[in-house]
């Protein structure tokens, strides 16, 4: 049930800028959604927007109020705090449209994907460019937040994605980001 949010700013530093920050808390908020294994906590971006592109400043977390307030009680934000403000656990806005928040995943290296053939096929340059035209090639215009795998420890580009506004909310578990392409969360 996704019917409280809490919402939580960066506040940005002569050091850091904001999407840094943001950056940051949400490596966090991942780590922390994994470790204690939390499913029912969506995520939202205020400031969302495609033009300029941008997340904004805001994290919001959407839930129940009960499980927003076991899931902060945790102290998943220790070396942030001095960084972020969190507004009190409150119910979302009554009739507040829904929509989903994914993550987008697009091929936009075609060197890489080139590279990456020639490595798993043992192609040849010239096979790899033929097998890959230019033409695949997409340049998304989805705001992002610049993340580091856990896994591989690789850099990597999280494209965050709005599903249509919807009048009633479909509910359903979130991945380990918060995000779903099925579940809601409030829109306000």
């Amino acid at each position: 049930m996704t019917s409280h949010h809490v919402d939580i700013r960066v506040v940005p530093d002569p050091e850091t800028n904001a999407s840094q920050l943001l950056g940051a808390l949400y490596d966090r908020l991942h780590l922390a959604l994994v470790q204690q294994r939390v499913q029912d906590i969506g995520v939202s971006f205020p400031g969302y927007s495609t033009v300029p592109r941008t997340l904004g400043t805001v994290l919001r977390l959407h839930g129940g109020e009960a499980g927003l307030r076991r899931f902060l009680q945790e102290d998943w934000l220790r070396g942030l705090r001095d960084h972020v403000r969190l507004t009190d656990i409150t119910p979302a806005p009554e009739g507040a449209l829904q929509r989903t928040v994914q993550r987008r995943q697009f091929k936009t290296s075609v060197e890489r994907m080139r590279r990456r053939r020639m490595r798993r096929k043992g192609e040849t340059a010239q096979q790899a460019q033929q097998a890959i035209p230019a033409t695949v090639e997409r340049q998304p215009n989805l705001p992002y937040l610049h993340l580091r795998s856990r896994s591989t420890g690789q850099p990597f580009c999280l494209f965050i994605a709005l599903g249509p506004l919807l009048e009633s909310p479909t509910p359903g578990p979130f991945n380990s980001h918060g995000l779903s392409g099925s579940s809601t969360v409030p829109w306000f």
